[in-house]
Order: structure tokens, then sequence, then C-alpha cells
């Protein structure tokens, strides 16, 4: 099938939304309360951040597991790299993810305001102001023949949605309201004309939602 452009582990709202209004350094999700959207994930034996032993297994730790598998570049949006707006006022802020970032591949972070790139650890951040699909071939090349995860936000999805550059999905509906913020959907009919959908209730409470082109 050659290199894909995947979703892998995206989380809304059961309203169909990625993130709350209010976004700040203090809080990445917004009014959003990370603990309720991320809970499904955590609780698993294989989540990244477990500091104890134990864990469930089962469907929620198969997807945990499955976030990383064959991905060799990651795409994302400014929003989710940091809550600065506009031109770069400095360059100390790195991410929020400290000095081992998760991704342990390049990142591409789409932005109108560019700066020099730099690698923490692992991981490489790439600063692009340009279309989805120019995007889109850099991070394949960076990939090496593996598959590009598209990491978000929501507003960065429904962009690469619209310009019809999207391979599979795996989206994970919470049982949790927001009422406002960034959506991804106000239903996931709504990419039924070019996706095929099954949907996968979890006993942790969350719906796997995965789509794969028709």
């Amino acid at each position: 099938m050659g290199q894909l452009l995947r979703v892998q582990n995206f989380i809304v709202s059961s309203d169909g939304f990625g993130a709350g209004e209010h976004q700040s350094l203090e809080r990445p999700f917004g009014d959003a309360d990370p603990g309720e959207l991320f809970a499904w994930a955590g609780a698993t034996a294989s989540w990244p951040m477990r500091t104890e032993a134990g864990g469930s297994r089962g469907l929620d730790d198969y997807f945990v597991r499955d976030y990383a598998r064959d991905i060799g570049a990651e795409i994302m949006g400014r929003n989710k790299f940091g809550p600065q707006r506009g031109p770069w006022t400095d360059h100390d802020w790195l991410g929020w993810w400290g000095e081992r970032p998760p991704f342990r591949t390049p990142v591409f972070v789409l932005t109108h305001h560019e700066r020099p790139s730099f690698t923490l650890s692992d991981t490489t951040f790439h600063f692009v102001d340009d279309d989805p699909a120019k995007v889109l071939e850099q991070a394949k090349e960076a990939a090496g023949g593996k598959d590009v995860r598209l990491g978000g936000g929501a507003t960065t999805i429904r962009e690469f949605l619209d310009a019809d550059l999207v391979d599979t999905l795996h989206v994970v509906v919470a049982p949790v309201r927001l009422g406002s913020g960034v959506r991804l959907w106000e239903s996931p009919d709504e990419l039924l004309d070019r996706f095929h959908l099954e949907a996968v209730p979890s006993p942790s409470g969350v719906t796997h939602h995965l789509f794969w082109r028709k």
C-alpha cells in the first residue's frame, strides 16, 4: 500500500471536540480535563508514563501499544506544539514534553512563523509553512519508508481530511461533553462518504472509531 498517513489514538469528547477553549501554558487542552480524556490510556499496562506495575490488558492496551508501530515521522499543528501565537518572541520554548519527547522521529510542526529546527533526544522538530500536501511529502521522505502519523490537533486533522490526504484514522470518543472548543466533527458520519467505519466500544467507557479508505 505504500506509505500511509495515519491518525492514531486521537481523543475527542462525545460532542466531537479535541480540546476545550482557553489553551494556556498551564492547560494544554484548555477547559478540557486531560485526566478525563486520557483515563482509558493511562489505565493500560502499556501506557509509557506508567510508574507502577499493573494496568489493564485488552483492547485499550492494544491501541496504546500500536501508537508507534511503523511510524517514521509525525505532523502536528502549532497548537499541539505549544500555547504561543504569532511570531516567536524567543526560541526558549521547546514543547510540552521536556528533554525526551515521546515521538522519537522527525516531527513537522505546521506554522506561519518558521524557526530553526532543533533536536531533543531522538526527536527533531522542523517548523514548516506550506500546504498539507507538500508537508506530507517532506514527512514521507523523512520517514524512511515508514508511515506518517498525523498527530493533531483537530484543526490540523481537518485540514488534511479536507485535502483528502488521510488514509486511516483511529479516533477515541471519550464519555465526556465539552460543549465548546476545537471541534473535529459534529458526527463521525461526516467521513462516511470516503471511509469505512467500525466503532468498537471498550469496557473502559470509550469507543474506538476505526476509519479506512473506501
